[in-house]
């Protein structure tokens, strides 16, 4: 299993955060930097974006953290919604000396980044929205496909990952579901039961429909063009309503930061720094 060095526990408004920082080699400290924040999918803890993280410009700062509940953060005592979360991320950002943050979410943390744009616009910088949609009214994926996402047994279970890869996630599955299992392994950590349920409840009747188009942030939306869980629409629809946003199509699936990290993270890098 890999396991980060630098990674730490954070007391962050009555919570404990486990938490990565990977200091960029650019100029000045945290408060003259602007850090990449990861927002990881769906019960999967933040080494799973470790090839994403490998690949990315060195110069860029770059947070991961656990949400409360996944991998080495501790449940909280209550569910939340996506509101309460984003003010925790906010806390933890002032708490590593960092005024804002561009941000990055996939999947289930695709919608958290969205809300987190909109209700702390002063703290985001720049908005990258990997294999996302707009919550409960985008354009779903197939109901055979949802379904397995409701519990977390594809990542407790290596050889019911391997089996349902190429159906859950598409792209590179299709031909090596062996690899994504062994990969998911390698890169991550089981997020607990009750954490698992607070993530799906949090999102559960969101969407960003309504305040899309109030979003003011320069947008990168990355959507694989094989992704059963997210359809490529959802993307396309995205980037029609974000004012500022700019759509970029992968050939792959549902776990693009991962099996294309060396393709997908130099255009994430190229956003970043770009004017």
């Amino acid at each position: 299993m890999f396991t980060t060095d630098s990674a730490r526990d954070l007391a962050v408004a009555g919570h404990r955060l486990h938490v990565d920082v990977r200091p960029g080699n650019g100029p000045g400290g945290p408060a003259g930097r602007v850090p990449l924040l990861l927002i990881n999918g769906i019960g999967a803890s933040l080494e799973l974006l470790e090839p994403f993280v490998a690949e990315l410009d060195p110069a860029i700062d770059v947070i991961r953290f656990d949400v409360p509940g996944v991998g080495s953060s501790p449940p909280p005592r209550r569910p939340y919604r996506f509101g309460g979360l984003c003010r925790l991320i906010a806390a933890m950002l002032t708490e590593l000396g960092y005024p804002r943050a561009d941000v990055l979410g996939i999947s289930w943390g695709g919608g958290v980044a969205q809300h987190f744009a909109f209700a702390q616009r002063s703290r985001c910088r720049r908005l990258v929205l990997v294999a996302t949609g707009p919550g409960a009214l985008m354009v779903p994926g197939k109901p055979t496909v949802l379904a397995r996402l409701v519990t977390r047994k594809r990542y407790t279970d290596p050889g019911y990952t391997e089996r349902v890869a190429a159906q859950l996630y598409g792209g590179t599955a299709r031909a090596d579901p062996a690899a994504i299992a062994a990969a998911m392994r390698a890169h991550g950590r089981v997020a607990s039961a009750r954490g698992y349920a607070y993530q799906v409840a949090a999102g559960t009747g969101w969407t960003s429909l309504p305040f899309l188009p109030a979003l003011r942030q320069e947008t990168l939306i990355i959507a694989g063009d094989d992704d059963p869980i997210i359809p490529l629409v959802n993307g396309r629809m995205m980037h029609r309503l974000i004012p500022r946003s700019r759509l970029h199509v992968y050939h792959g699936g549902h776990l693009g930061l991962v099996t294309e990290a060396a393709q997908l993270a130099p255009v994430v890098s190229s956003f970043l720094t770009g004017p």
